[in-house]
């Protein structure tokens, strides 16, 4: 195998603020210090690369010397992280008239949907997918 360097266009601040918010998770669950294979900028770093390139993450973690387990954990960590940081729907829609904004655009996935089990019946009679 042959490794290489590469760059992401992710500012090194997102990286660092990440990885602070990493740190403290790291402190509240009490992990000790030199127990985890990365640190938490290049756990912030592992985790920012997965969102910028959707990257696979047995080659991500690879490339961070780390295993397929690992990388799956980290990653899930620092999403949950992120996660806790974000306010709810609810909240961010009541701001809507606090902050004076004209309309709001929501993005993403709300709920899953399966349209491809769904059926209806057809003019004739006969059962199709929807």
């Amino acid at each position: 195998m042959i490794a290489y360097r590469a760059m992401i266009d992710v500012p090194r601040e997102l990286v660092q603020y990440l990885g602070r918010l990493l740190a403290a998770e790291r402190r509240t669950r009490g992990t000790r210090r030199d127990t985890r294979a990365l640190t938490c900028f290049y756990q912030a770093l592992l985790v920012l690369v997965w969102f910028r390139k959707a990257e696979d993450l047995t080659l991500l973690g690879a490339g961070f010397g780390i295993s397929r387990a690992t990388a799956y954990r980290y990653r899930d960590e620092g999403v949950a992280v992120l996660a806790a940081q974000a306010t709810d729907l609810h909240t961010a829609l009541k701001r809507v008239p606090d902050d004076g904004w004209s309309y709001v655009i929501l993005d993403g996935k709300l709920f899953d949907c399966d349209r491809l089990t769904e059926t209806t019946l057809s003019v004739q009679g006969e059962t199709i997918d929807a």
